[in-house]
């Protein structure tokens, strides 16, 4: 606690009463922003029965009272010597998290060191907190006693007609039905209105309609006996009715999805509701068709829809209308009063970590969910996450292989080639080898399709001076400019900084500066030189950014429109075109060698995910893997579509250095404006952090602080450390009381991320 949020908290609530103790109606609020409390106000006699706990109230803060947003968690009628300032009024007529999703949220606050109002802000969209898409209306009623005398009225012949229409009524009309209705102007009904003679409430209604588009029928394929038997245990479970995870370890091809939509099928014969969660990039219109085609109510959340879209989506699945919600990380929060089943595809996914605050894991807290409401969890992938695995291995998960394709269809012929070899060689220029481009052009001849994949955008991906050596980077990073062809622009891929390309070395003004790096622009303009007459479309963050344009790119893959999909990760997993003959890998060391733990496990998922892609239909397909390390063990696990030697080879050393899944790790991070105050920051905490463990005498450690690998991002310097030890619960304990009253400075700022997905 900051000392700010000190002063906030020492004035409010009131202090002590030495009356003897009254038993009063208490409200137990937390706030969004600091203080963030929890605070007790009294429930004044007016509001009691209109607050629960999962409600938003407006409280007074502070000396000054003034009036802010709050969310209720609890209330109840208990003694208290204290005098409580009172609760303002309620904002919402019914309560926006339910029992369940208050305790999920408490959780999530305790588990990833935020604030409960930060976690329940992050659970309720804001399209909810502002009722998007709605606004106020009155509704007119026939109060009974009126009713009851309606004949012996005597009333102007507009005014009795308007009220005998809205006693005949079924439901209550606004002014604008009951003038229609009654074929009269405004004025006869506000005559009743001022007469005492009708009731008037007020409602916040939805506008408009977003309906659901509906799909022709999907077919209903044919199981093979290890997708039956894998959709056996999941029924299993879901007539034991009972929490358990699985986790569906099937290759790529094996017919993952299938088995989700039976499972599904049967939790909706009982009347119960599913969530999918899948990456963002899988959002796909190939996703959502599968789901719609087969199932009648299909609510796909993405990050594109409107405030408005997705405040109705919201209402249509706490009012129980939708079967299945299928969405990113966001959608393990979809408000179901019936949930029968959570299922997480590519669980393995990095985009399931939030991270901004509260920096929560879709699968931690999808599992916390499941267990909480006694419902299966499953999670599928190909490459599985070792905490996944390991967590398997020790028995805590169920394990489901699909070790073949479906219609035993054979895997790939995945071949690496070396780049070292290749740039030796006087006839290579370029990104695509030798073996690339003539395995390339054999594929379009035989009207076959090809995927390409590159994870790293732009044209260049680096401007350095031959001359003197200098690096064009950002001036708010420190990270190299990436030279984009489209706009003729250097940009920083983390803050969006842009310059012109310099002509000449900024530094010692040498006019042969040097564009370097590959990107995908780069690589689409050199396949379209090498393939003139081959249609080719690139698909990446910069290309695929109007509305729709996903979409019409891998329409017209599918159509056979496009020959050549190259891109980024997005293409490298979710997809299925039975007409994809070649994959080939640009280069698989992107990521191998940065510095974070997880560079391995990233690299054997990704080159492993896209090789996937091919060989889903009749034809057999191929993969080439362009790399400088095809001797590393996570290439050659790749190659051969092994993760169980990948894992073998990984796990020993995650064991060795105290990594997940073996242990546990915290990542402090501190951000500031000069190097120094930010160090001496990170020592403060850091220092903190080792008098706790000593004075606990607890099994962890820390290493650090010391600069992060991108050591200043957005114009200021980042130190981080690493809390690592066995016991989550201590290193939490560790984390909070570090925290404790630490001094505030202008623009320092730091944060905990518990279970970090990158050490970048």
């Amino acid at each position: 606690m900051n000392q700010e949020q000190k002063r906030l908290f020492d004035t409010d609530p009131a202090p002590w009463d030495l009356d003897e103790a009254e038993e009063k109606c208490v409200a137990t609020v937390v706030f969004s922003e600091p203080p963030f409390g929890p605070f007790d106000y009294l429930v004044p006699t007016r509001l009691q029965g209109r607050i629960e706990a999962g409600r938003r109230l407006q409280a007074p803060l502070g000396r000054g009272n003034r009036v802010v947003t709050a969310y209720c968690v609890s209330v109840e009628f208990r003694p208290t010597t204290r005098r409580l300032k009172e609760i303002r009024t309620v904002i919402d007529d019914a309560a926006l998290l339910s029992p369940a999703m208050l305790r999920l949220t408490s959780w999530i606050a305790e588990q990833y060191l935020c604030p409960w109002g930060k976690a329940i802000e992050a659970v309720v969209p804001a399209g909810v907190r502002g009722q998007a898409g709605s606004r106020e209306m009155t509704f007119l009623s026939v109060p009974r006693n009126v009713a009851a005398k309606l004949t012996t009225l005597k009333l102007p012949p507009k005014q009795q007609e308007a009220l005998e229409r809205l006693a005949a009524s079924t439901r209550a009309m606004t002014p604008a039905e009951l003038a229609d209705a009654a074929h009269c102007t405004m004025g006869p009904i506000a005559a009743l209105r001022k007469k005492g003679l009708v009731d008037a409430e007020v409602r916040r209604v939805q506008q408009g309609d977003h309906e659901i588009p509906s799909e022709p029928p999907g077919e209903k394929l044919t199981l093979n006996p290890a997708q039956q038997a894998a959709l056996d245990a999941i029924r299993r479970t879901l007539d034991s009715a009972k929490h358990e995870t699985l986790l569906v370890h099937g290759v790529t091809g094996s017919g993952k999805t299938e088995i989700y939509i039976r499972a599904i099928e049967e939790v909706i014969r009982f009347g119960r509701q599913a969530i999918v969660l899948v990456p963002e990039i899988s959002l796909t219109p190939q996703t959502r068709q599968r789901f719609r085609s087969r199932f009648q109510s299909v609510a796909v959340l993405h990050s594109r829809l409107t405030p408005s879209e997705r405040h109705w989506h919201w209402q249509r699945i706490a009012e129980g209308k939708i079967e299945v919600i299928v969405g990113a990380r966001s959608a393990i929060f979809a408000p179901t009063p019936n949930l029968g089943l959570i299922v997480l595809d590519e669980e393995h996914d990095a985009s399931f970590k939030q991270d901004s605050e509260p920096r929560y894991h879709a699968r931690e807290v999808a599992l916390r969910r499941a267990q909480e409401e006694q419902i299966p969890l499953v999670l599928g992938s190909a490459t599985p996450a070792l905490e996944s695995w390991q967590r398997a291995l020790s028995g805590q998960f169920r394990r489901i292989d699909l070790p073949l394709r479906v219609a035993d269809r054979p895997f790939p012929l995945t071949e690496a080639i070396d780049l070292r070899a290749e740039f030796t060689h006087q006839g290579s220029r370029g990104a695509i080898s030798r073996p690339l481009h003539n395995a390339m052009r054999t594929a379009l001849e035989d009207e076959g399709q090809i995927i390409l994949l590159l994870n790293r955008r732009g044209f260049s991906t680096n401007i350095q001076c031959p001359a003197c050596g200098h690096v064009v980077k950002c001036d708010q990073c420190d990270i190299a400019l990436t030279h984009h062809r489209d706009g003729d622009q250097a940009i920083c891929h983390y803050c969006d900084y842009r310059i012109p390309p310099p002509p000449s070395c900024p530094e010692c003004q040498f006019a042969g500066i040097r564009y370097g790096g590959l990107g995908t622009q780069r690589l689409e303009t050199e396949v379209k030189a090498r393939f003139p007459d081959t249609s080719c479309v690139r698909m990446d963050s910069d290309s695929m950014q109007k509305p729709g344009s996903h979409e019409k790119a891998l329409a017209s893959f599918r159509a056979g429109d496009v020959r050549i999909l190259l891109g980024t990760q997005m293409i490298a997993k979710g997809l299925d075109f039975p007409n994809v003959t070649l994959v080939g890998v640009i280069n698989a060391d992107t990521s191998l060698h940065l510095p974070d733990f997880r560079a391995a496990e990233r690299t054997f998922q990704l080159v492993t995910q896209v090789a996937g892609r091919t060989g889903r239909g009749a034809r057999a397909g191929r993969v080439l893997v362009q790399t400088f390390s095809p001797e590393h063990p996570a290439i050659q696990a790749a190659l051969q579509h092994d993760y169980y030697r990948f894992a073998a080879g990984e796990l020993p050393i995650r064991k060795e250095f105290g990594y997940p899944p073996f242990e546990q790790v915290i990542r402090l991070i501190v951000r500031g404006p000069i190097e120094e105050q930010t160090e001496q920051f990170a020592d403060l905490i850091t220092d903190r952090m080792r008098a706790r463990i000593e004075d606990q005498q607890f099994d962890a450690r820390v290493m650090g602080p010391a600069p992060a690998p991108i050591s200043r991002l957005r114009g200021k310097f980042r130190y981080h450390a690493l809390l690592q030890g066995p016991s989550g619960d201590q290193l939490r304990d560790v984390a909070r009381h570090a925290a404790i009253d630490l001094p505030v400075i202008d623009e320092l700022q730091w944060i905990f991320d518990v279970d970090p997905t990158s050490l970048l």
